[in-house]
């Protein structure tokens, strides 16, 4: 389980500080999959952030048991200069994985080619999403953490991605912001709507988005 307890997050502007998230209170069990609703600027982005590690609480506290993805969509996540198979041999290490085995899942799922050869840096949006998805894949996770890159690409690659999260994956964990509400009706089991640095958590999906039509 995921525990985020009164979760704060300000940014300094000027000589003052931005709030982005007050008093923030949210469990993410395993198996369970929330949906991540708010307008932009509301603050989904800089939450899954905090999630993943990637940035720390101005105050607050996330208790983690299980194994985090890093957060997709996030495009720090790889160093531009590396190549897609330095970037792969890289996790491997980190994570302790064969790197012939995670090679050989991201050219069968990327379908990059040659372009694996190429610095990240010279990759499109849909590249390093797909780059993206497939290291995350390739290291089989306990929790997914989803930023709106599941749109990214065409038709085939989201289908392709869609198939390994909800369908062979149904068993794992998900935080998934997006705009778009039928990811959230299809795949989610409960919904959290961030405004005003707040958050609301609705165990009725449908009621989440219903409310958040109205925003």
């Amino acid at each position: 389980m995921i525990v985020c307890k009164d979760l704060c997050k300000s940014y300094r502007s000027g000589h003052s500080r931005k709030n982005v998230l007050q008093d923030v209170n949210f469990t993410l069990a395993k198996g369970e999959r929330v949906g991540l609703l708010g307008r932009n600027g509301a603050g989904k982005t800089t939450l899954i952030k905090l999630v993943g590690g990637v940035e720390m609480p101005t105050s607050g506290r996330i208790t983690r048991d299980m194994r985090c993805s890093w957060p997709l969509g996030f495009g720090g996540g790889f160093q531009g200069s590396l190549t897609g198979y330095d970037n792969a041999r890289f996790i491997a290490r980190i994570y302790g994985r064969d790197y012939r085995e995670i090679r050989d899942f991201v050219e069968e799922f990327t379908e990059l080619g040659s372009q694996l050869r190429m610095p990240v840096k010279t990759y499109s949006a849909g590249m390093r999403a797909r780059l993206a998805f497939s290291l995350s894949l390739a290291i089989e996770f306990e929790c997914y953490l989803i930023d709106e890159v599941i749109m990214v690409g065409d038709h085939s690659f989201q289908m392709k991605c869609q198939d390994e999260f909800f369908s062979k994956r149904s068993d794992r964990a998900l935080l998934l912001a997006s705009h778009g509400p039928e990811y959230i009706r299809q795949f989610c089991t409960k919904a959290i709507i961030l405004r005003n640095g707040r958050a609301e958590v609705f165990e009725d999906v449908e009621e989440a988005l219903e409310i958040y039509a109205s925003l």
